[in-house]
Parts: C-alpha cells; sequence; structure tokens
C-alpha cells in the first residue's frame, strides 16, 4: 500500500507540474508558477486526488539540499568582489527595508515580532532562478547590469543561508533565557565555522581527487552518482556531526566543486535529479495554499505584495542610484528584484517547521510568489519605456549627472569578447581552426570532454570549458550567447545536431559551422539549423576526383567543371541539396 502511495504521489505531482509547468511557459511565465498551480491540484483544498503530503515533505527536502548545492556550485567569489559594493551595501540595505517593512506589518495584525521578522525575512530574498531567467531572456545576464543583479543575488543567497543556520537556535527558547540563547547562538557559530573551514580546506583538496578519478573512467553515470552522493553525503555529515543545517553542508559541497575544473560538467550533468526533487519541493509548497483562507483575509496579501512589487524595488533603486550608477541599471535591478521565490518558500517550511510563522502565513507567501514571479518578467520589460518617460523631467538628469561608468562593472572576459567563437572538440580539425583563429585575432573557446586535454589547453592559455556541450550550461558557461560562431567538429550527428538547436536557441545570429563523417548525417545537422556541414565522405569523392583527373591531365577548368559535377550526383543520390558544402568548397554558378 505504502508503494502505490508512493508512486501514486509521485506520478500525480510530477504529471500535475508538467502539464502546468508547460502552460506557464508557453505564455510567457516563471514554471514555477505552474509547479505551485500544481501543488494546488494534488493537495488537499481541491477536489480529486490529494498527494501524500509526508512523502512530498520528504521530496522536497531532498529539494531544498540539491537547490542548496546547486547555489553553491555556480557561487564565484570572484564574482562577488567584481561587484562587491554595490552588491553587499545593497543586498544587505534592502533586506534591511524589506524585513523592517515586513516586522512592521506583521505586528499590525497583531503577530509576536518574532513572526514578524521571519515574515520580513522571507519577503526581503528574491528568487535566482527566476532572476537568472528574466536576465537572460532579455539578454542581459552577462552585462554590467546582469552582474551587479547577480553579485546582489549572492549575497542574499549567502544571507539566506546564514538565516537558515541560525533560525532554529535563535527561536528554539531553551531553558535558562537569553543566556543559553546566546550561548547557543554562540555554539552555533563555532559549528558554522568548524564546518565551513573544513569543507573548504579538506573537501576543496580531496574532491576534485575524488571527481577526476571517477572522471577518468569515461562513465557518465558514475560521475552523475559521485556529485549526487558528494552533495547529500556533506549534507547529511554536516547535520550529524557538527550539528549544521544540510542545507548549509550542501552549499558548502557546491562551492567545493565548483571552485574546481569540474564545475560546468557536475552542473550540466549530476544536476537534472536537482530540477526533479526542486519541481516537487514547488509541489510540496502549493499543497500548503488554501484560497478559500486567503479570501477570508486578504489584508496581509496586499501588504505583502506592496512590500515586494514596492517597497524592495524603491529600496533597490535608491541604493543603485545614491551609489552614483546609471538610472537605466537602478530601475533593471530594482525591476528584477521585484519577486520572490525558492529561497522565501524555503524559509517559511524551517519557520513552520520551529513554530516561529503565525498561522496561514505559508499560504499568503505562496500567493505572493506566484503573482510576483508571474509580474516580474513583465516589469523588467517595461524599464527601458519607463526610463525614457522619466528622463523627461529635470530631476532625472541631476540624478544622472554624475552616474558612475557602467564599465567599472566589468563583463567576465569570457563573455565580453567582441570576436569570438565556440569550438566543439578539440581533434585535428579543432586544433586546425582554433590556430588560425587565434593567428587572426579571433579568441575561440573551447568545450572538450577529455580531462586530460581539458587541462593541457588550459595550461597553454586557452579558453576552455570541460563538459558535455549537449547542455546549455557548458554552451553558456563557454560564452555562447555573445559568440559569432560555432563550429562543431567532435561529437555524433545525434549530439552535432542538439548542440546546433541549442545554440540557435541561445544565440539566433550565430553562424554554425558542422563536420560530418557521412553524407547522411548533413540532413540531421542542416535540419537542426547548421548554416554549413562539412562531410567527409564528400570530401573523399572529391578529393579522389581532382586526383584521378590531374592523372589524366585534364584543364583546371576541366576539373572545376567534374568536380561540381560529381558533388552534385553524390549529394543528391545522398538526398541531399547540391548547395551542400562539401571539402570547404563554395558551390559555385
Amino acid at each position: 500500500m505504502h508503494e502505490s502511495v508512493l508512486i501514486l504521489t509521485l506520478t500525480f505531482g510530477l504529471g500535475a507540474a508538467l502539464v502546468l509547468g508547460f502552460l506557464t511557459q508557453r505564455i510567457g511565465r516563471s514554471p514555477i508558477v505552474g509547479y505551485l498551480l500544481a501543488g494546488l491540484i494534488v493537495g488537499p483544498y481541491t477536489p480529486g486526488f490529494v498527494a501524500d503530503a509526508q512523502l512530498a515533505a520528504q521530496f522536497a527536502e531532498v529539494g531544498v539540499i540539491l537547490l542548496m548545492f546547486g547555489v553553491g556550485l555556480h557561487f564565484h567569489v570572484k564574482d562577488l568582489l567584481a561587484v562587491r559594493t554595490i552588491a553587499i551595501t545593497g543586498a544587505l540595505c534592502q533586506i534591511a527595508v524589506a524585513t523592517a517593512l515586513g516586522t512592521w506589518a506583521g505586528l499590525l495584525v497583531g503577530w509576536s515580532w518574532s513572526s514578524g521578522l521571519v515574515f520580513g525575512l522571507t519577503l526581503s530574498v528574491a528568487s535566482t532562478v527566476v532572476l537568472t531567467r528574466v536576465l537572460a531572456d532579455n539578454r542581459d545576464l552577462h552585462s554590467p547590469t546582469g552582474r551587479v543583479a547577480i553579485g546582489w543575488l549572492i549575497v542574499e543567497d549567502i544571507f539566506t543561508v546564514i538565516v537558515l543556520v541560525l533560525l532554529p537556535t535563535m527561536f528554539s527558547e531553551p531553558a535558562g533565557g537569553s543566556a543559553s540563547i546566546v550561548a547557543a547562538l554562540g555554539e552555533t557559530l563555532v559549528k558554522l565555522a568548524i564546518v565551513v573551514a573544513f569543507t573548504i580546506t579538506v573537501g576543496g583538496r580531496v574532491i576534485p581527487r575524488i571527481l577526476g578519478g571517477v572522471a577518468k573512467t569515461q562513465s557518465r553515470e558514475l560521475f552523475t552518482l559521485t556529485v549526487l552522493v558528494i552533495a547529500l553525503g556533506i549534507a547529511v555529515g554536516s547535520a550529524a556531526l557538527f550539528g549544521a543545517s544540510m542545507a548549509l553542508g550542501a552549499f558548502l559541497a557546491g562551492m567545493a566543486v565548483g571552485q574546481s575544473e569540474f564545475s560546468f560538467r557536475a552542473a550540466s550533468e549530476a544536476l537534472p535529479m536537482r530540477d526533479a526533487f526542486a519541481v516537487l519541493f514547488f509541489v510540496s509548497v502549493g499543497m500548503l495554499f488554501d484560497p478559500a483562507q486567503l479570501l477570508a483575509a486578504p489584508g496581509l496579501l496586499i501588504a505583502a505584495l506592496g512590500i515586494v512589487l514596492i517597497g524592495k524595488p524603491l529600496a533597490a533603486f535608491a541604493i543603485v542610484a545614491l551609489l552614483g550608477y546609471p538610472s537605466r541599471m537602478a530601475l533593471s535591478v530594482a525591476a528584477a528584484l521585484a519577486q520572490i521565490g525558492e529561497f522565501s518558500l524555503i524559509l517559511a517550511a524551517v519557520g513552520d517547521r520551529v513554530g516561529i510563522l503565525a498561522p496561514g502565513t505559508t499560504n499568503v507567501l505562496v500567493a505572493a510568489a506566484i503573482l510576483t514571479i508571474t509580474l516580474n518578467p513583465m516589469l523588467y520589460r517595461l524599464v527601458g519605456p519607463f526610463e525614457r518617460r522619466l528622463a523627461r523631467f529635470r530631476i532625472w538628469k541631476i540624478l544622472n549627472r554624475q552616474s558612475a561608468p557602467v564599465d567599472a562593472v566589468r563583463a567576465d572576459p569570457l563573455h565580453a569578447a567582441e570576436h569570438r567563437a565556440v569550438i566543439i572538440g578539440f581533434g585535428p580539425i579543432g586544433q586546425t581552426v582554433a590556430r588560425l583563429m587565434k593567428e587572426r585575432g579571433i579568441r575561440p573557446a573551447v568545450v572538450e570532454m577529455n580531462l586530460d586535454t581539458a587541462r593541457r589547453l588550459r595550461e597553454e592559455g586557452l579558453d576552455v570549458v570541460y563538459g558535455d556541450a549537449t547542455r546549455p550550461e557548458v554552451l553558456e558557461a563557454a560564452g555562447i550567447r555573445a559568440a559569432r560562431a560555432l563550429l562543431i567538429s567532435g561529437p555524433s550527428p545525434e549530439q552535432a545536431a542538439e548542440i546546433v538547436r541549442l545554440g540557435r536557441q541561445m544565440n539566433p545570429t550565430l553562424q554554425v559551422l558542422a563536420r560530418s563523417h557521412y553524407l547522411k548525417e548533413s540532413a540531421i545537422m542542416r535540419s537542426a539549423g547548421a548554416d554549413e556541414v562539412f562531410t567527409g565522405e564528400g570530401e573523399v569523392a572529391l578529393a579522389m576526383t581532382g586526383y584521378i583527373l590531374e592523372q589524366l591531365g585534364s584543364t583546371p577548368e576541366q576539373m572545376d567543371r567534374e568536380r561540381r559535377r560529381v558533388r552534385d550526383e553524390v549529394f543528391r543520390a545522398a538526398g541531399m541539396p547540391s548547395g551542400t558544402i562539401a571539402a570547404g568548397e563554395q558551390r559555385k554558378d
């Protein structure tokens, strides 16, 4: 019976999430909204099937661990240091403002200060998932504005991790009053320092060696399993040995892996399971949403929306503007932060577990998350028109008079090169192309799955991403959005076609050149969107034709004419258009 409940909970929960996530994606909204609505459908407050809440909560806990591991995996100290002044100052001030507003709103409705404080904290942090998606959709992810917003979110993520660790200690009310609370808090901070130091120093040396040994087996399954065991093992070990939260342990494990050369491969190959469990986390939160309860007391929801959509953006705008940055950046950062998501819901879950939040708070937060995530992309797209309207006013010109130069926030050179190409595979063809590009001032980035080759190229000064190019995270890391050309020389035809499709989605203006062994494979790559396909089979046919004609004493004009005829015959026999390139020759009319 238990097994059937488990299967039904998984099937109906993921099935509803799939349908609603797809629908919300199709209408241009975040799938997170669909996942939360899916939880409402399989929850106890709507008719029909009711999923097992206890099982869903257990899956959600795994989802939290893997989400935090993913945050740590993408956390880079250098990214934060590049925008440290505005990110640290802005994030902490904005968190303080939103938390104060949330606490005040809680006190107005009769809550205790602790309930109001936690409520304010949940409203103060934005969703990394939503922010990244909005920036990417508007081509701002690697712009100065995007780097400031991401740095801002990194500070918020770190702050959230610390709050998750300290909440149970601060509000567990141990015997002995405030002195015991201070002692418990001090003990927690010491344990926190130990687990951080242990994971970063020991884990930073041991984990890359483990992953390196597993990577050399060339087994994708073993690599994926190793990363998952590291994430879950360190999370559980942190809780069992040091008394720290599993979320913190997972975050630190992600940091240890993320600082190694395996970060992109780990993100692309080992975290699809993270996404599945993250979906279950949102579904489990959606199961807590009771529309009837919300309709009975809508005032708190209105207050929450006011803080998230007005209070937080105004605070963020004021901070960025006062620090001397351009008004467009101030508006963009403010709009990007006008939402709450996964971390707000994680904080709410912890607050419920330790009995801090007032009844019905999570219900309000789920509704606020659904509404703000839905509205956020629209708000961000209004930044340009809104700025043009404000530019007519004198006060706006005064605010921009001493704006800091946008170039003060440097873009990642991996993504900002003016002339850039991405090369997939570094066999003989990839080596030749890379050499030609470097000699002509074009900066290539190489995506390579062979660990030894990737290490050698990195030592030689090339930009290298170790990972599977069929994963969007790997192409993103290689700078595909800023690239002018994509050259594919190594993967199988099916993999090459997938890379072409992803490259086209991420950069529609990209020029895509691909290599195939056989003529029949060219159709797959061309249908995927490749501009030109070079085939080994066609090259051999043309080379043999040229050699035979030369031996027979043909003139250059006769050889060119015969090559064109052979190319047309060969490609027509393979069912390909005769204009397809072989042997690197353009068709001559």
